[in-house]
């Protein structure tokens, strides 16, 4: 059954003065994540305006720093829109995982079909990379021209040469891949996000994606943030305006159709500090390109970044069934940070949340939960939870004495399920 122990923390971040400490420690067996979900469509997180929040115009929108996952602003963030040519960004990973994993190689040269002309190509009159009928490509030239000329022809090539043809490449590639990553919501008709009614993303999962792509991919995402790119003697700016009008901006997609309206996924990095931003649904590219400087521009003047609890220390424990010990203890490898208000006005709740109790034996190391933190009552981060030691299997009076209190335990929620 779902188990969660909040660790409640009332935490006043001002400048200057320490964190207030851990209040309390509850444990609270048997409740579902359904209490506990991301912000419904309509929500807002990033406080009001003359709080010192944020008072965006595009419908949809969200924005999140990179490291923790934190997010500082979002509005409308799970409804599905049409992502338009920021869908890319999911053809793009897909061929990076590719790369990674050794199935193809940069050196790869995939032919430009007639298809991948015409619907992707100068024929078509949308955004191009201009690569030539029946011409080889390179994957790495075809990166190039997908990634900083927004090139659909590029797109459609990748899909065919990987697999085969372009529908198997959306539905079946692009679709696998977002599910493994956790993109439960995104749909997928084509590979470069050409008008498709299949083709649904939210700017949660677009900026969830990007976040993957920086910091899976380091090296490769430096594509996005080249300012132009030369094929067939034509050379074009990368159509991301914010590389040249913020500090610190290196990607990474912008995208428009008559469905999607205007919509950029932009990020940029001041002060060590990254963070992430998407907009969509705007009716004007200037719009599109001053909400995401001006919600990027926000988040850095109004954050800054706090640990909550240090790499490898305790977080708390999980129960344990059938073991030589009624708990475990559950650690993260990485700092527990959080981006928090400089003007000390957050309050943040982290709960543990796992399938439990865990039954024995346990290894060290292996994953049991997530802690989740909350900001109000919107998701600001969350990140997996790991046993820090071992827990072998328990005697078999300590395995029938477990039973017997989950048998009760079990008939005690049956009976309140009835009332």
């Amino acid at each position: 059954m779902a188990v969660e122990t909040a660790i409640l923390h009332t935490f006043a971040a001002r400048a200057g003065r320490c964190w207030r400490g851990l209040v309390a420690a509850i444990v609270a067996l048997g409740i579902g994540y359904g209490g506990f979900v991301y912000a419904a469509n309509n929500s807002i997180q990033g406080g009001k305006k003359e709080e010192g929040g944020f008072d965006g115009d595009a419908p949809t929108a969200i924005l999140i720093e990179a490291s923790s996952g934190s997010v500082l602003f979002e509005k409308n963030a799970d409804e599905l829109r049409a992502p338009s040519s920021m869908m890319k960004l999911m053809t793009t990973e897909v061929v990076f995982n590719a790369v990674k994993k050794g199935d193809i190689k940069l050196t790869d040269e995939y032919r430009i079909s007639e298809n991948a002309w015409r619907r992707g190509g100068a024929p078509a009159g949308g955004s191009t990379m201009f690569a030539a009928l029946h011409s080889k490509v390179s994957v790495d030239d075809l990166l190039h021209g997908a990634i900083i000329q927004s090139g659909n022809d590029a797109c459609i090539a990748l899909a065919e040469g990987i697999a085969g043809n372009e529908y198997t490449f959306a539905t079946e590639f692009m679709t696998k891949r977002a599910r493994e990553l956790g993109l439960t919501k995104s749909t997928f008709a084509n590979s470069n996000g050409l008008p498709d009614p299949g083709n649904k993303m939210t700017v949660r999962e677009l900026a969830k994606l990007a976040r993957h792509i920086i910091r899976t991919y380091p090296d490769m995402y430096k594509l996005f943030g080249e300012k132009e790119f030369t094929w067939n003697k034509i050379r074009q700016q990368n159509r991301n305006p914010l590389l040249n009008a913020l500090t610190g901006a290196d990607g990474l997609k912008t995208g428009y159709t008559k469905e999607g309206g205007y919509g950029m996924v932009g990020s940029a990095v001041q002060n060590d500090t990254r963070l992430i931003v998407v907009v969509n649904g705007l009716e004007d590219s200037e719009d599109r390109a001053t909400e995401a400087k001006k919600m990027l521009e926000w988040g850095f003047r109004s954050f800054e970044t706090r640990t909550l609890i240090a790499a490898d220390q305790p977080v708390g424990y999980a129960k344990v069934f059938g073991g030589d010990s009624s708990s475990v203890k559950l650690v993260s490898p990485d700092p527990i940070k959080v981006m928090v208000s400089k003007n000390g006005n957050d309050k943040l709740i982290a709960r543990i949340i796992y399938n439990g109790p865990v039954r024995a034996p346990i290894a060290a190391g292996q994953r049991v939960g997530i802690v989740r933190v909350w900001r109000g009552g919107n998701v600001a981060m969350e990140t997996p939870l790991f046993a820090a030691e071992a827990i072998g299997t328990g005697s078999t009076i300590r395995r029938a004495l477990d039973g017997a209190q989950e048998l009760v335990i079990g008939m005690f929620r049956a009976g309140v399920e009835k009332l």
